[in-house]
């Protein structure tokens, strides 16, 4: 696994396969599709930055890379993607052998141009749209958080404020003397025509007869914009004013219903000002929300508390009334983002629902960033906000406006992309017709990206077998080429570029020589992860699709093909190392937040996917397969199984699970703990040994966005359930004789040694 990792260093990218089936029927068989998970901009720190503008082949538009053929004499390189020549402009005169530019250097396969001529940068934009309809201690928790992220901005970029409950008030924060609002009917559309025309825009400069209004380009004074959006340090007074003297919502709520609360218009009018005012300019919505929308064409519940918000069993039975009509809202708002180039990010905070099922499409085609949280007042709205904001060694590094594009050499086609991002519908050779997630296209949109936001990228292979096997292919190197171009966290316009080179299979050789080799190149990391977006994406858009059994499936044909066993000789099997975890990965794949919808409401199950679909393989195994480590006096802290053996009286067990960190004392530390142990001089050893996992977890919780929650418990407590429900039920109320450890799941589940006594039956069948 180790390799895969050095590669995921040098160029951000982790494959599923490393050598490529050679052919369409070889890739079927393989099961998992050929896949990429890739970083855009992932920060290296050896990766130069070059302040001129790429060469590109003026046939297929690569860029020049380390693959290139060059013929020095001739000065002409050859495009390792179509072949074409092309001629070096007169600047690479002086190139030879020993002379090369930094993009022909073998180690630079991912460098990155800077080619923006000190250009004046646009200041990046946030408008905060803050919920009102929240009891108080609820709204004074918000009002403290926003007031000391407001701290955080940026001096130079641009603030504006909208807030919203029964009514949309959008503050005019340029008119200091005294607060001003434009208010706008909650239950109405309102379109982006009707809100310049009412928020006065054209008082002093006439509207323009024809031409769409964008910006103080097309048709606006900066006097009108600078009435909304403010730079952070001239309106930090008048801000914090107004957020001080935010009321709730005024209506009164009768006892029998919901407060009226229409974060679908508040939103949409968020959009338009934005793109009337700062078009195309790295702008984000950062929505607050603290309850479900019940008003505006985003409702997802009417106000009656006689009706229940929907669950699964309703969104599959297709008894949610609201739930389509939200739905086509938010993507018809995702497209007027996407086209503008804005994001929208959403922090959540209620014990309710709030409508992320539908908000999603919206958030994940913007690259936005999303948190859910039980209150405001809770540490992972709290310093997830802070997070948003920070520099320094833990910052996000958003940028913004990016255009991802894929270049690769014949023989493989794009079937989709599954992540942060939206089409841009450039069709082409490359599109496959299968379409998997944002397909049909070989360039996205990306309105907002970080540092570690990561696509996955499936191909498909539609190399036919070649008959005649004398007939050689002139090489068996393949190569990919990953553009990025988007606007840097310090407002320049950057152009990332990756190229890789990976080989096919050859035709030729015998079947076991093939398998031997696909082996070598498998990532089952990778794998994991790629089935698991595979399987969110087929759970949503699929109807009666199977989960479990599209799993086991996969899984038992991968076996029975890459495994070692002699016919229906279940005791013979054995996997490749290269292929033993993954099994291990499925098993709790089956049993995770991601394919076990139960007990979980939509928003939640949503709220996963996301942050799944846009975390890179490291953060994506844990949340699949969580990471356990255990600490006591006889050995330093080590890995320890994620079974409930792990379990003992006299240990204590950090659990990582991404979203959630859990502390776990055995019995006998907890019992040493509450009387006190830890404070005495002579037991300076035990208070080291509970201090040890809180100083790992705060490492944890420190690089990690949203912010997980943490959890310390104790054993046989309430909250040990944190723990109990990620562990591998070894041991369960129906196991006969003594128990190790001491605990017991009540499960009905199966146990991983079941699952893979099966598992080994079924793929020697």
């Amino acid at each position: 696994m180790s390799e895969f990792i050095d590669l995921e260093t040098q160029d951000g990218v982790r494959m599923t396969w490393n050598v490529i089936p050679g052919t369409k029927q070889e890739s079927t068989n393989s099961v998992i599709p050929v896949s990429a998970i890739y970083t855009p901009i992932k920060p290296f720190p050896t990766m130069p930055l070059l302040p001129y503008s790429p060469l590109r082949c003026r046939t297929c538009r690569a860029v020049l890379n380390p693959f290139s053929t060059v013929d020095y004499a001739a000065k002409i390189w050859i495009c390792p993607f179509c072949f074409a020549r092309n001629h070096f402009p007169p600047h690479y005169a002086s190139i030879t052998d020993d002379n090369l530019p930094a993009e022909l250097f073998s180690q630079y396969t991912t460098i990155e141009y800077d080619s923006s001529l000190k250009k004046p940068s646009t200041p990046p934009v946030f408008i905060f749209v803050v919920d009102t309809c929240m009891i108080e201690e609820e709204l004074s928790y918000l009002k403290s958080a926003l007031s000391q992220a407001l701290g955080l901005l940026p001096d130079h970029s641009l603030v504006g404020l909208i807030t919203f409950g029964s009514f949309v008030h959008v503050h005019e924060l340029g008119f200091s003397t005294i607060p001003k609002t434009y208010v706008f009917k909650g239950s109405k559309e309102v379109n982006k025509e009707q809100l310049l025309e009412q928020m006065s825009f054209f008082l002093n400069k006439p509207k323009p007869t024809t031409g769409v209004i964008a910006g103080p380009r097309d048709g606006l004074s900066a006097q009108s914009i600078a009435r909304f959006l403010l730079p952070a340090s001239d309106c930090e007074f008048t801000l914090n004013s107004v957020l001080e003297e935010l009321q709730r919502d005024p209506w009164q709520v009768p006892a029998d219903q919901r407060a009226t609360r229409c974060t679908s218009t508040a939103l949409s009018v968020a959009a338009s000002l934005l793109g009337a005012c700062v078009p195309g300019s790295g702008a984000r919505i950062m929505a607050f929300i603290g309850g479900p929308s019940t008003e505006g064409q985003g409702a997802i519940v009417s106000k009656s508390l006689s009706e229940p918000i929907r669950s699964h069993k309703d969104l599959d039975k297709d008894s949610a009334p609201h739930f389509h009509k939200a739905v086509k809202f938010y993507e018809g708002l995702s497209k007027q983002l996407v086209h503008q180039g804005h994001v929208l990010d959403l922090f959540a905070c209620a014990l309710d629902q709030v409508g992320i099922a539908e908000l999603k499409i919206a958030v994940e085609r913007t690259g936005g960033l999303v948190v859910l949280a039980e209150s405001f007042g809770h540490s992972v709205f709290k310093d997830s906000l802070i997070r948003v904001f920070q520099s320094g060694d833990h910052e996000l590094g958003l940028s913004s406006n990016g255009i991802f594009e894929i270049n690769c050499s014949k023989d493989v086609k794009i079937q989709g992309i599954i992540g942060p991002c939206a089409s841009l519908e450039k069709k082409g050779p490359l599109c496959s017709d299968t379409v998997i997630g944002q397909g049909s296209t070989s360039a996205w949109k990306m309105c907002g990206l970080d540092k570690t936001t990561s696509l996955c990228l499936i191909f498909e292979i539609v190399k036919k077998e070649i008959p005649d096997a004398t007939v050689q292919p002139a090489s068996n190197q393949f190569y990919f080429q990953f553009l990025t171009y988007y606007q840097h966290n310090n407002g320049q316009m950057r152009l990332r570029v990756t190229t890789l080179s990976r080989r096919w299979i050859a035709g030729t050789g015998s079947i076991q020589a093939r398998l031997k080799d696909l082996i070598a190149g498998f990532d089952q990391e990778a794998a994991a992860v790629v089935m698991a977006r595979l399987v969110s994406f087929k759970m949503e858009t699929e109807a009666e699709f199977d989960p479990i059994r599209w799993l086991d499936k996969s899984l038992i044909h991968m076996c029975s093909r890459f495994g070692d066993y002699q016919k229906d000789s279940p005791s013979s099997f054995s996997l490749s190392p290269r292929f033993s975890i993954f099994p291990q990965f499925m098993f709790h794949l089956r049993r995770s937040q991601f394919v076990q919808v139960f007990n979980n409401s939509p928003d939640e199950t949503a709220y996963y996917r996301m942050i799944l679909n846009r975390e890179n393989v490291t953060n994506s195994v844990v949340m699949i397969q969580p990471s356990l480590i255990s600490y006591s006096f006889h050995s330093s802290p080590e890995p320890a199984l994620l079974d409930v053996a792990a379990i003992a009286a006299d240990r204590i067990l950090l659990l990582d699970s991404f979203f959630t960190v859990v502390i776990f004392h055995g019995s006998t530390i907890a019992q040493w703990r509450k009387a006190g142990y830890q404070d005495l001089p002579e037991h300076q050893a035990f208070a080291q040994l509970l201090q040890a996992p809180r100083d790992d977890s705060d490492t944890i919780i420190k690089e990690r966005f949203p912010v997980p929650r943490l959890v310390v418990c104790d054993q046989h407590g309430s909250q040990a359930r944190f723990l109990l429900a990620k562990l591998n039920p070894s041991a369960t109320y129906n196991n006969e004789g003594p128990l190790p450890g001491g605990d017991v799941i009540f499960t009905d589940d199966v146990s991983f040694e079941v699952f893979l006594d099966h598992l080994q039956r079924l793929a020697v069948q």
